[in-house]
């Protein structure tokens, strides 16, 4: 297999998206959304609403699996070597962590010269 560019491709399903060029838009986006889906639940603290050591562990271990449930479905959907949905998971994945990761919509204030340290950016896991 070889990576193409066109609307007539499956993803995930047969006969998904179908053959019209909105359901290709349609597919992409819901590609695109997945993705930034998946950097949110990275960027995301949710054991600070729960009490308990027990329950803020189930807690991170349901969204855990649910993450990498969500970034399988994305990896599927690229593995139709369709470029459109390459495009659409790598921008879903950068828009996310530009959101959610990089710090540049936080509330704390940010360097006066602009200095990013990279050891503050976080692993690349998942």
């Amino acid at each position: 297999m070889t990576f193409y560019w066109g609307k007539t491709v499956e993803i995930l399903f047969v006969g998904w998206p179908g053959r019209s060029f909105f359901s290709y838009t349609v597919a992409l986006i819901f590609v695109f959304l997945l993705a930034f889906t998946v950097e949110w639940l990275s960027h995301t603290k949710f054991t600070t609403l729960v009490v308990g050591n027990l329950t803020a562990g189930l807690v991170q271990t349901i969204l855990y699996g649910v993450r990498v449930g969500l970034a399988f479905i994305v990896m599927l959907a690229v593995m139709s070597y369709n470029v459109g949905v390459l495009l659409a998971a790598v921008t879903g994945y950068s828009m996310g962590f530009l959101v959610y990761g990089s710090g540049v919509f936080s509330r704390s204030k940010v360097d006066q010269n602009l200095n990013l340290d990279l050891s503050d950016l976080p692993p690349l896991n998942c």
